[in-house]
């Protein structure tokens, strides 16, 4: 029979291993803001594709860049959609379609696609945003110093938002124009299912210029889209 001090001794041992994986609060084990990231980084690479929001509110002056990207992305990799670059003081928007390690635009005043170098209009090549090493994902994993903030509310979500610094090269390898030498600051907000809803990063992603603010939108995970070269 066995003794009331080994049933004692059994029941403690499992209360322990019971509570050790759990919070005070009876959920799961807390995880650490790298945790969240880095779960979000694996949301973001799974995702058979997104639609994607770049913007920023101006770029400094005589700087040619970037001023806004929408579209939708895919693991192919592939992207199609629009960006509106301002070079030599006109800002003009550009249909995009990225596929096959070539990006192809419908450039002002003319109604067909041509091969083009985004380089040369200071932008990514939309399709490596969704590259798993090197692309959007990368800044998730690459992040320093991260903190945890207050939830944000996004319409009827409640998102957690977390902060820290990303290393410019990781920023550059995405926007080549930034510098690689300097650190961005970073703002992400995630959702209740670990994907990455936003990210926000500043610094100086144009040379001689002062300190740009991109926001980057992720909506529609598991969007389906089948692009092609036109």
């Amino acid at each position: 029979m066995t003794s009331p001090r080994r049933l004692l001794t059994a029941g403690t041992l499992v209360a322990g291993l019971t509570l050790a994986g759990c919070t005070s609060d009876g959920g799961q084990e807390e995880r650490t803001p790298e945790d969240v990231l880095a779960a979000a980084k694996t949301a973001l690479d799974e995702t058979s594709g997104v639609r994607i929001a770049l913007a920023t509110e101006k770029l400094p002056a005589k700087v040619d860049g970037i001023l806004s990207a929408t579209g939708v992305g895919t693991h192919d990799p592939a992207f199609e959609g629009d960006l509106t670059i301002s070079t030599g003081g006109i800002t003009a928007d550009v249909p995009v379609v990225a596929a096959q390690g070539k990006v192809f635009a419908k450039l002002p005043f003319t109604t067909e696609f041509v091969e083009v170098d985004p380089a040369a209009y200071a932008a990514p090549d939309p399709a490596a945003l969704m590259e798993t090493e090197g692309g959007l994902s990368s800044l998730l994993t690459s992040a320093e110093g991260i903190e945890e903030g207050e939830q944000v509310r996004s319409g009827e979500d409640v998102l957690a938002s977390y902060s820290g610094t990303v290393p410019g090269d990781t920023v550059a390898a995405i926007i080549p124009s930034a510098n690689a030498d300097s650190d961005f600051d970073a703002r992400f907000t995630v959702d209740d299912e670990d994907r990455l809803r936003e990210a926000v990063l500043t610094g100086p992603f144009y040379p001689q210029a002062g300190d740009v603010t991109y926001t980057i939108g992720f909506e529609e995970y598991d969007t389906s889209a089948d692009i092609t070269v036109p």
